[in-house]
């Protein structure tokens, strides 16, 4: 399997943890436009409930509809539940969404996804809390496809990864939890040492 990767000689190394991953083959939803206009949220928010407190994250539906639909889909199936942050580095990224995490076998952790890839909605840049697609690197995905499930929360502005990843929603509560969560320690493939669950992603109405 390969593990997501990204191309850029300086920040390769760190880019190499959050792109990580296994190929996803399968079914494409069709292809939409994004823009760099200011994000337009739709009337849900995704509730993240964790072993360390709560995130709540509003979606792009308007530069990002494929991956909101999907993480909304995701979320009501119950496909995140019993996953972990699987790979956390301090500055820079708590990425999660991976099924293989709810495995004891930690080298599965980062290759896994529900079997299918969306295409590149890139346009919204990486800000801190704001939430991106992980994906293959581009020597064996020229076109920038999403992995379908994986995705990561930046820590704080991350311009080098802009133009290369969607962004597709942000965090806006429960920011507090997230950089708890960057404190922990993790180990050498920077998984955090103790689970750090999903225990619960569900969707609620935006007030």
């Amino acid at each position: 399997m390969h593990r997501y990767f990204f191309l850029t000689l300086i920040t390769t190394v760190l880019m190499l943890i959050v792109a990580c991953g296994q190929q996803e083959n399968g079914g494409e939803m069709q292809e939409a436009q994004a823009t760099n206009d200011d994000p337009v949220t739709g009337d849900s928010l995704v509730v993240i409930e964790t072993t360390m407190g709560t995130i709540q994250i509003e979606l792009f539906t308007e530069d990002a509809p494929l991956h909101s639909e999907n993480f909304k889909k995701l979320a009501r199936e119950g496909f995140y539940n019993g996953t972990t942050f699987h790979r956390v580095i301090p500055g820079f990224v708590a990425q999660g969404g991976d099924p293989n995490s709810r495995s004891e076998d930690r080298s599965v952790h980062g290759r896994g996804g529900p079997g299918y890839t969306i295409p590149a909605e890139i346009g919204i840049d990486h800000k801190r809390s704001y939430v991106a697609a992980a994906r293959l690197g581009d020597q064996v995905n020229p076109e920038r496809e999403s992995s379908g499930s994986q995705f990561y929360i930046c820590l704080d502005d991350l311009p080098s990864l802009d133009g290369a990843y969607t962004v597709f929603g942000r965090v806006v509560d429960g920011m507090d939890v997230v950089d708890q969560i960057a404190e922990v320690e993790t180990d050498q493939n920077d998984n955090p040492v103790e689970r750090i669950e999903m225990q619960n992603v569900t969707l609620i109405p935006k007030e």
